[in-house]
């Protein structure tokens, strides 16, 4: 995978598109993967990054959705479970089977979760991960010993799914361009071309060098998450607003406040929130929130009351309290929530996603989550299809292996490398290659510099900030390490992309800039 690829492929004069999709999150990913893998000529452009927003910044987890089933919503659930166990298959270098463990501190939490919990096994059927069980107080302690064991009377162990969100959106990128598609990233569309009221296309800005190009298309798929509202403007300026973007905030902390493999699930906080602190490539992620916000932003910054929520409500169940010079980074995204009523509690709002065909022929879909986003994509797909025109292909995803499968799975969870899948040993052979590539881009990190050179190359990296945010996680586990290692990255991306001093210096600076949100003050 390639940009120049991506780019041949926008400027093409032939045949128009039977699908150009917009926007290059879970959602946009997932559609263009379907679409590709059903033979249908597919384009995906992305006005930043791969990810770049709510979708590398989620909880790290690929679940069914405990508090959706206490909310009611068993279509939801079983529906989410199904997609789970299909992801878990798909991609078993990148999702793996975590357990949590549900503390309990008044006599009747254990028996009260334990029941819930096997309603929960039962309803994944076949696609369920392990069986949950009850714990007595002292095998809780076993298993998270750093737990608050004042008033502890034992707990409830259950399975979920934990994946690495940014880079699954990097292998179903790649997965586009195996099936056939074209992808590319830093590429805006500016316009929606139309004849007689109807949408043809669509005008699309290459943003490193301010180019622009017609695209026709048969179908033109909003999937822009909270930015959907701004394309649906574009192409009717009197249309409502329908999302209500709510934000949520994780925060990232040492190994030793998680030290064994087990995660925490708190089941009700204050705002009406479950609380996750789970252990994540050898670190401790600690959210989220659930904050209603108005302004939508490609960078959004965690508000200090949600920094205080998430360390008040961790140290009411961790022996040790965090404070804020524990935390290692802080991360905010944002959910694009379909509106109902007045939106002002967005904990209560459904994840469901929902599909929109405006009078011109715009699909938006909108709202979900990463754990369903092939289902997502599925019901997009087939709307297109009869939008379009084309001719009806059943959906091929459920099976589809991703870019990186592979059948090892001898690796650990703090095993990063692993994370590479197929071409993991690739990865590892530009080290053995030039043993300078086998050093770490910083002492604190986990990451060789053959990641670097392997996302130049392979993963259409183009910026430090791809490098560090997204291609490696360096940003969300160590922001600080991450700033320190700017310089040292850029100077490896800039040689692969045949670019001078003066870019790498720019380009580490502007990551530097972005890269201070991270550290709490």
């Amino acid at each position: 995978m390639n940009r120049k690829d991506g780019l041949e492929a926008i400027t093409e004069k032939n045949l128009p598109y039977d699908v150009l999709v917009v926007g290059g999150g879970a959602t946009g990913l997932g559609c263009a993967v379907d679409a590709a893998s059903r033979g249908y000529r597919t384009l995906l452009v992305e006005q930043h990054d791969f990810a770049k927003g709510t979708s590398s910044r989620s909880t790290k987890l690929v679940h069914g959705g405990v508090r959706y089933l206490k909310q009611g919503n068993i279509s939801l659930v079983l529906e989410a479970l199904k997609e789970r166990g299909l992801l878990a298959q798909n991609a078993p270098h990148l999702v793996r089977a975590q357990s949590f463990i549900v503390p309990a501190y008044s006599w009747w939490e254990g028996p009260f979760y334990g029941i819930g919990m096997k309603v929960y096994d039962a309803m994944a059927g076949k696609l369920g991960l392990n069986p949950s069980k009850m714990l007595s107080k002292k095998q809780t302690l076993e298993h998270i010993p750093t737990l608050e064991p004042e008033g502890l009377v034992g707990g409830v162990m259950y399975y979920d799914g934990q994946f690495d969100d940014a880079r699954l959106a990097v292998n179903l990128a790649q997965t586009v361009v195996d099936q056939g598609g074209h992808v590319l990233n830093y590429a805006k569309v500016t316009g929606l071309l139309k004849s007689n009221g109807l949408i043809l296309g669509a005008q699309i800005e290459d943003t490193e060098t301010g180019e622009s190009y017609d695209v026709p298309a048969l179908c033109v798929i909003n999937a822009t998450g909270v930015f959907s509202d701004g394309l649906r403007h574009m192409d009717d300026p009197k249309a409502p607003k329908v999302i209500a973007a709510s934000q949520g905030v994780h925060l990232v902390l040492p190994k030793e406040f998680l030290p064994g493999d087990s995660a925490i699930m708190v089941p009700h906080t204050s705002d009406g929130r479950v609380l996750f602190a789970v252990p994540w490539h050898g670190y401790t992620v600690v959210g989220t929130t659930d904050t209603p916000i108005e302004n939508i932003s490609l960078e959004p910054k965690a508000l200090e009351e949600e920094i205080g929520f998430i360390l008040k409500n961790a140290a009411q169940y961790l022996h040790r309290d965090p404070t804020r010079e524990d935390v290692l980074s802080v991360f905010a995204g944002q959910r694009p929530l379909v509106k109902a009523g007045d939106g002002s509690n967005t904990a209560a709002l459904s994840r469901d996603h929902t599909i929109m065909i405006s009078e011109s022929g715009l699909l938006t879909i909108a709202g979900g989550k990463w754990t369903t986003y092939r289902k997502m994509a599925e019901d997009a797909i087939d709307q297109a299809s009869v939008l379009a025109g084309l001719d009806p292909v059943p959906c091929p995803t459920q099976g589809l292996h991703i870019h990186g499968w592979t059948h090892e799975g001898d690796s650990t969870p703090d095993d990063l490398m692993a994370l590479y899948g197929s071409e993991a040993k690739a990865v590892k052979f530009l080290g053995e290659e030039n043993p300078e590539l086998a050093v770490p881009i910083h002492p604190d990190l986990p990451y060789p510099k053959a990641s670097v050179v392997w996302a130049a190359r392979h993963e259409m990296a183009r910026s430090v900030e791809d490098v560090l945010a997204r291609r490696t996680r360096s940003l969300l586990l160590n922001a600080q390490a991450s700033i320190e290692a700017a310089d040292t990255v850029a100077a490896l991306l800039a040689k692969e992309l045949c670019q001078d001093d003066a870019w790498a210096k720019a380009n580490a600076e502007a990551f530097r800039e972005v890269a201070k949100a991270y550290i709490l003050q």
